[in-house]
C-alpha cells in the first residue's frame, strides 16, 4: 500500500532539519524564516526540492501575516494617497493633473468609476 507521497530526498530532509517549518509565533521567527526563504531564493535556480520546502514556508509566513499583520482595505482618496506614496507616483502619473490634486486637496469627490479604475491599476 502507497501513502501517495513521493519519497523524500536527503536534500529536502537536509533543508528541513537546517530550519525545521514551525508555526510562526512573534515576530523573531517570522524575521528568521524570512531570511531563511531569501538565503534560498538567492541561490537563483532552484530544484523542486527547494520549490517544496520554499511553499511551506511562504504558507507560514501568510498564514503569521493574515493573523498578526492583515493589511488594512483602503478605498478612494486613501487607497490613491497610498498608491501616490508607495510607487513614489505623482498627480500626473495618473493623467489629469487637475483632477487627482482637487482629489487630494479635498477640493472634489472621487467618482466611482475612479475608484473602479483604481482598483483595476493593483491587480
Amino acid at each position: 500500500m502507497t501513502s501517495g507521497f513521493k519519497t523524500t530526498s536527503n536534500y529536502y530532509l537536509e533543508l528541513m532539519t537546517n530550519f525545521p517549518p514551525r508555526p510562526i509565533s512573534n515576530e523573531e521567527e517570522l524575521i528568521a524564516t524570512q531570511k531563511r526563504i531569501n538565503s534560498i531564493l538567492d541561490k537563483g535556480q532552484l530544484n523542486q526540492d527547494e520549490k517544496d520546502y520554499l511553499r511551506v514556508l511562504g504558507m507560514l509566513v501568510y498564514e503569521y501575516e493574515e493573523k498578526y499583520e492583515p493589511i488594512p482595505k483602503l478605498e478612494g482618496v486613501e487607497l490613491l494617497k497610498a498608491m501616490i506614496e508607495e510607487d513614489n507616483l505623482q498627480p500626473k502619473d495618473f493623467g489629469r493633473v487637475s483632477r487627482v490634486r482637487n482629489i487630494l486637496e479635498g477640493k472634489r469627490e472621487i467618482t466611482e468609476e475612479e475608484k473602479a479604475n483604481l482598483v483595476c491599476l493593483i491587480k
